[in-house]
């Protein structure tokens, strides 16, 4: 069984897009519509943009999500998915990709949550760490016993956790899982504590976007990154996503959970190779391939 998973911040790089824009029509077309959407060339800054200019939220993710989507819409009749599933913001990315929304309100989403994540970091100074080399279990101990906030948010892979919240949680949970035996503990260059509770205000401003956009039955099993499982229901699909912005992205459970129902292959789509990295250290023996026109 064939799986398809889609990049989330981070994966970024300029450059990303040019050739994509330049290998078809179709694909110019949506670069295009997307500049009109969003109300700024985009592509300017994805194609000719400093690092700088690319880590900024309200450009960061739609660019990801653009080179994600027109690349498997490129594929063409390849791209045949038994199963799909994105890390974070790449979860918008497989369900446009998995035909369960629209290019264009796809687009639109994303839009609305980098802008409302970027508000709610403004509200209130806030960071992340990875945490590498300590089992999971430890970090949501030593987690859940700081006053502060801090929690777990990425399950990237087996020894890699990243920890979100307030400054003062961040720092005194690294503190303490060097003394528990953590081999590094690096904070992170984000402008926030995504996937925390320090998210709530960005969760209640994309839960009315998302409850009035359609989205329909995928083509496949869309693995979600709040419990790891399959949905193709649409209800749950919609809460699924709504939940994500405060909850975990349990992607190492994810890719067990993939392997357990069958894959036999992951396919990256979009920038960058760091989920292919993050399967391997689940699974080494399991093939992953990019994405290629």
């Amino acid at each position: 069984m064939k799986s398809y998973i889609f990049p989330g911040q981070g994966a970024q790089f300029s450059g990303m897009g040019k050739d994509l824009y330049n290998h078809s029509e179709a694909a110019r077309n949506l670069f295009e519509s997307a500049n009109e959407i969003l109300g700024f060339r985009i592509t300017d800054i994805m194609f000719e943009g400093t690092d700088e200019d690319l880590k900024q939220t309200n450009v960061t993710q739609p660019a990801i999500f653009l080179h994600s989507v027109i690349l498997a819409k490129e594929l063409k009749s390849e791209f045949q998915p038994d199963m799909v599933a994105g890390h974070s913001l790449g979860e918008f990315s497989a369900l446009v990709s998995a035909k369960a929304l629209s290019f264009e309100d796809g687009l639109r989403l994303v839009s609305a949550r980098a802008n409302a994540m970027q508000k709610a970091c403004e509200v209130r100074p806030s960071t992340m760490a990875a945490i590498l080399g300590l089992d999971d279990f430890t970090v949501e101990d030593i987690c859940s016993r700081i006053s502060d906030v801090v929690v777990p948010a990425n399950y990237n892979c087996p020894g890699q956790l990243v920890i979100s919240g307030s400054i003062e949680g961040v720092d005194k949970a690294c503190e303490l899982l060097i003394q528990a035996g953590a081999k590094r503990a690096l904070k992170l260059n984000v402008g926030g504590a995504f996937h925390s509770p320090l998210m709530e205000l960005a969760r209640v401003e994309l839960q009315s976007a998302i409850e009035n956009t359609e989205i329909n039955e995928p083509l496949c099993p869309i693995y979600q990154n709040i419990d790891a499982k399959p949905y193709t229901d649409v209800a749950n699909i919609k809460h699924n996503l709504i939940s994500q912005l405060t909850g975990a992205v349990r992607w190492t459970q994810t890719i067990e959970k993939m392997l357990h129902d069958g894959a036999t292959s992951f396919t990256e789509v979009g920038p960058g190779s760091v989920l292919q990295g993050l399967v391997r250290k689940v699974d080494r023996s399991i093939p992953t391939f990019s994405a290629d026109l």
